[in-house]
């Protein structure tokens, strides 16, 4: 009996691992790695997702795929997909960075396409976002549904990338009520702040009881605990990445996308067409790069005066009208 059970977990284990790394019969070959919390984890990960599988329905060309589990891994797969000539390899998150770095300078004939970092060789495509000019936008947002003139955000893993957000977030919550209170938290130091939805949910509850009635999550699945708590209190929360506005249908105000999904479907495209480029993007409003999420499902807290509101500073930002400062190492927050 244990020799069935180890054998069918063995071979169960091994044909997991060949369904996620599926080649396309045969021409271009695409790969994406997505990073801990998973392909489906209605944020981060699956808006690139999203933009891969669109790729193969308008193509016809399959991918390989990855899910990174722990820290070593996001190395292994990649050199695993680029000795198997790989044509181009999405690589998701900002802790993707150093492995793409040193596996992209031992295969200089393989493309690789950073999402939300940055590294500077021939063979790397580094594609970041403006943040802080989409967290401004939910940030007027909140401060406009507020009734108590206290809103909260709530972080992942405490890095200048989670502060960028909280810094443009504060920015427009107190451009549209410079009395507004914004309490400010991060779930952690560690990767294990992204995937922990239960201090998320206690975060929150500790933001309720100091006066909160809106909070922004920027905080990977940890995220899902603050939306499940607002929802629960009767309060508004805001989505990050993908739009999340469907989890809580008339409870999440909305939800400040960064279009992921755009950045890996292009990367796909462009390496296909060959007009694929290496070098450094950083996608803002202007771009369409970031933005914010109205639907069906949070239209009712939308007001007129609200989106007008925000579709004001939208169009003056893009124009240069109106400047959202962006969170700097040395300086912090400074507007």
């Amino acid at each position: 009996m244990k020799f069935t059970r180890r054998a069918a977990a063995a071979a169960l284990a091994l044909f997991m691992s060949t369904a996620a790394t599926v080649a396309p019969a045969f021409g271009f070959e695409p790969a994406i790695v997505f990073d801990m919390g998973g392909r489906f984890d209605k944020s981060f990960n699956e808006g690139a997702n999203n933009g891969a599988e669109r790729f193969k329905k308008d193509t016809g060309t399959n991918f390989r795929w990855f899910e990174v589990t722990n820290e070593a891994q996001r190395e292994q797969f990649l050199r695993r997909l680029a000795s198997r000539n790989a044509d181009i390899i999405v690589s998701v998150g900002f802790s993707m960075a150093p492995s793409v770095e040193k596996v992209a300078k031992e295969f200089p004939n393989v493309r690789f396409t950073l999402i939300d970092g940055k590294v500077d060789l021939p063979n790397v495509q580094s594609i970041e976002f403006a943040e802080h000019e989409g967290s401004y936008l939910v940030g007027v947002l909140a401060a406009m549904a507020s009734k108590t003139g206290t809103v909260g955000f709530i972080g992942g893993m405490d890095i200048p990338l989670i502060r960028r957000f909280a810094c443009g977030y504060e920015q427009g919550v107190k451009a549209t009520n410079p009395k507004a209170n914004v309490i400010a938290n991060m779930a952690g130091s560690t990767p294990a702040a992204w995937a922990d939805p239960t201090r998320g949910s206690e975060l929150a509850k500790s933001q309720f009881d100091r006066g909160a009635d809106v909070i922004f999550a920027a905080a990977g699945q940890t995220g899902m605990g603050v939306l499940q708590a607002a929802s629960d209190a009767g309060k508004l929360s805001i989505g990050v990445d993908s739009n999340q506005n469907y989890l809580f249908p008339g409870k999440v105000l909305t939800s400040m996308v960064k279009r992921v999904d755009i950045a890996a479907y292009e990367a796909f495209k462009t390496a296909q067409d060959g007009t694929w480029k290496a070098g450094h993007r950083r996608l803002g409003l202007k771009e369409d790069g970031v933005g914010w999420a109205f639907d069906d499902n949070n239209k009712a807290l939308i007001t007129p005066a609200m989106k007008a509101a925000v579709d004001k500073a939208t169009a003056d930002i893009k124009s240069g009208a109106r400047t959202v400062a962006n969170y700097d190492d040395a300086k912090g927050c400074k507007y």
